[in-house]
C-alpha cells in the first residue's frame, strides 16, 4: 500500500496526533492524587490508595450527550457539551454518596476538525475540574462513512469511590422525610429530540433568534447552557451526620432521562411516596415557552424535562436545616419541594396548573 493511503481514505493520523498535543494543557489542568500516568499510554492508571479511602467500593457510570450535539453542531459552538458529558457521568456518581476520582472520554467523529476537537476537550476538562476528577484518558476515532459532515458523538465513563459505610441508596428514606431540590441551570441533557422538534416546527424562531422571554440572549444560547455540576456541594453535605451516626442525607435523585417522574421513584423504597407540590418553585421561562409551543401537559413536562430542578436531596425533617445550611455555603439555591409519605405510587405531583399559560 502506497504511503498515506490511509489519509487518503478519510484517516488523518497527523491531525490526530495534533489533537493530543494540543489537549494535553486542558488535561494537565484535571490533575489530582492518585493520577500515575499521562496521555499516549494503551491504558491510564490510578493509584486508589493514594486517595485516602480506608474501605472504599468504587462506582461507575457512562453516558453521552444525546441529541443536544445537534443543536452545538448546527450553532458550530463545541466548547461546553463536553462539560455535558462529564456532568450525566458525575453527576449519577454523586448520588450514591461516591465522589468521582477520574474520567475517560471518546469522540468518534467523521473527519477530524482539530480546532472543534480542541473546544469539545476543552469542556470535558472543565467539567473535570468542577467534579475535582481527573481527565485520565480517552480516545478519538475517526471514522469517514459513519457520520455526516461536521457531525461527531461523545461518550463518557467515570469512576468513584465511596467508604462502604457511607453508600447511599435510598433505603433509609421514612416517612415525613423532606424533599430539597437544588436548581438545574436550563435543560441540561435530556429532552433535545423533543426541544428540537418544537423549535424546528415553529414559526420564525431559530438558534439564532432572540430568545422570546429574554431578548439579551438567543434561543441556542439557553438550549446550549451545560449541565450544572453538583459533585462539589453535594459531596460536602454528605459528611454531615444524623444522631444515630448514619448520613443525615438519606437519598438523592439525579433528574435526567424520563424527569421528575421516573427518576424520583428510583430511589424511594416501596411503600413510600415523594408527595411534590409544583407551586413550591416557579417554572423557569424556558420550559414554560416550551410547554406553550408544544402545547405539553404538566405530566408531559415532568415525563421529558427536569422542569427547572437538576438535582433533589432527601434527608429527615430533624437534619433538614444543617443540610439546607451545608448546601447555601457552598453556593446552592435550596428549595424545599415536598415531603415522603406513605403510598404505593412512589412519586405524586400536585398543584402544577400554573406550569401551562
Amino acid at each position: 500500500m502506497k504511503h498515506g493511503a490511509y489519509k487518503e481514505a478519510g484517516v488523518d493520523i497527523e491531525a490526530g496526533a495534533s489533537l493530543v498535543e494540543r489537549i494535553k494543557p486542558h488535561v494537565k489542568k484535571t490533575n489530582r492524587s492518585g493520577v500515575m500516568s499521562g496521555l499516549g499510554g494503551f491504558g491510564a492508571l490510578f493509584d486508589l490508595k493514594e486517595t485516602g479511602y480506608k474501605d472504599p467500593v468504587l462506582v461507575s457510570a457512562t453516558d453521552g450527550v444525546g441529541t443536544k450535539l445537534k443543536v452545538a453542531i448546527d450553532m458550530d459552538k463545541h466548547d461546553t457539551v463536553g462539560i455535558d458529558l462529564v456532568a450525566m457521568c458525575v453527576n449519577d456518581l454523586v448520588v450514591q454518596g461516591a465522589e468521582p476520582l477520574f474520567f475517560l472520554d471518546y469522540f468518534a467523529t467523521g473527519k477530524l476538525d482539530v480546532d472543534a476537537g480542541e473546544a469539545i476537550v476543552s469542556g470535558i476538562a472543565k467539567g473535570c475540574e468542577l467534579a475535582g476528577c481527573a481527565l485520565i484518558g480517552g480516545e478519538t476515532a475517526e471514522m469517514p462513512g459513519m457520520y455526516g459532515t461536521g457531525d461527531y458523538d461523545l461518550a463518557g465513563f467515570t469512576v468513584g469511590a465511596v467508604e462502604r459505610e457511607r453508600i447511599l441508596t435510598g433505603e433509609a428514606i421514612a416517612e415525613s422525610d423532606v424533599v430539597l431540590a437544588l436548581p438545574s441551570s436550563g435543560l441540561h441533557s435530556n429532552g433535545y429530540s423533543l426541544v428540537r422538534k418544537l423549535i424546528g416546527s415553529t414559526q420564525g424562531y431559530g438558534y439564532d433568534s432572540p430568545a422570546p422571554f429574554d431578548d439579551t440572549r438567543t434561543v441556542g444560547e439557553y438550549v446550549l447552557e451545560p449541565t450544572r455540576i453538583y459533585v462539589k456541594p453535594l459531596l460536602e453535605a454528605l459528611k454531615l451526620s444524623s444522631e444515630n451516626g448514619q448520613s443525615a442525607i438519606h437519598g438523592m435523585a439525579n433528574i435526567t432521562g424520563g424527569g421528575l417522574i421516573e427518576n424520583i421513584p428510583r430511589v424511594i423504597p416501596d411503600g413510600l411516596c415523594a408527595h411534590i407540590d409544583g407551586a413550591s418553585w416557579e417554572l423557569p421561562p424556558l420550559f414554560q415557552w416550551l410547554g406553550s409551543i408544544g402545547d405539553l401537559s404538566p405530566e408531559d413536562m415532568a415525563l421529558t424535562f427536569n422542569c427547572g430542578i437538576g438535582m433533589v436531596v432527601i434527608c429527615s425533617q430533624a437534619d433538614k436545616n444543617a443540610v439546607i445550611q451545608s448546601l447555601e455555603s457552598s453556593g446552592e439555591q435550596v428549595v424545599p419541594i415536598g415531603e415522603i409519605k406513605t403510598g404505593s405510587t412512589k412519586i405524586e405531583i400536585q398543584n402544577t396548573d400554573n406550569w401551562t399559560k
